[in-house]
């Protein structure tokens, strides 16, 4: 690497710089969002947490029976929302542990932008098509059917919802009025799926004046900006 970090810890910034190059994957973007965790919580293990998930995804396709996409949704909303229980943190929502996917992994409980990304990574992994949705004030995704889009939101058990209820739920959860415009349910990127998720941790870190903590979160940012997206990608 051509520089350290001054403020984040060595072994999170690497792991974080090694996915940059690869972030357009489910892969990339699950590793990137264990890195952030790297720098708060002590023995962190990527693979492990990789592991965790691919077992959650083996556990759906050991019940599907078919390739009808609805079969094989409800198969996993059974699994990551009867069986495991993940759901939105309403009564902490704005802990920054929240941020931190191992310890949604754990708890079960976390943000939405949080279990957003861990329902893509299982979602991809059993065959389904997933893209976040950057919605101000919420996040959601959408599940590619056979004709059209179904668009999911995973801090409310996986509700699935039309294009009018999203926007209502984007209103109710944010508290403010938005055009029902594509510009405000729009795809995210895995670089500002990232994005979010460092600017979520910041804002927590900035109310607590953890200065240092901050500091190593806006390295982070600062790669993740000065990273140029391969052409063909």
């Amino acid at each position: 690497m051509e520089s350290q970090p001054l403020y984040c810890r060595p072994e999170a910034y690497e792991h974080f710089a090694k996915q940059l190059p690869v972030i357009n994957t489910t892969d990339g973007l699950l590793h990137a969002a264990v890195a952030i965790s790297m720098h708060a919580l002590d023995d962190v293990d990527p693979n492990a947490i990789d592991m965790r998930l691919l077992s959650l995804a083996t556990r759906v396709r050991h019940r599907i029976r078919g390739e009808q996409i609805q079969a094989v949704l409800a198969h996993l909303h059974h699994v990551l929302f009867d069986e495991e229980r993940f759901f939105g943190n309403h009564a902490d929502y704005y802990s920054v542990i929240n941020s931190h996917l191992p310890i949604v992994i754990e708890s079960r409980l976390g943000i939405p932008v949080t279990l957003s990304l861990l329902y893509k990574v299982v979602a991809q992994r059993v065959g389904l098509f997933v893209q976040g949705l950057n919605a101000p004030g919420h996040f959601l995704v959408r599940v590619r059917g056979i004709n059209d889009w179904l668009i999911v939101d995973p801090f409310f058990g996986g509700t699935v919802l039309t294009r009018e209820e999203a926007f209502e739920r984007i209103e109710r959860v944010s508290g403010n009025k938005f055009s029902h415009t594509r510009e405000n349910l729009k795809v995210a990127t895995h670089e500002e799926w990232i994005s979010r998720i460092l600017a979520n941790v910041q804002s927590n870190l900035a109310n607590q004046d953890r200065q240092i903590d901050l500091m190593a979160m806006r390295e982070l940012q600062e790669l993740l900006d000065n990273h140029e997206t391969p052409v063909n990608a």
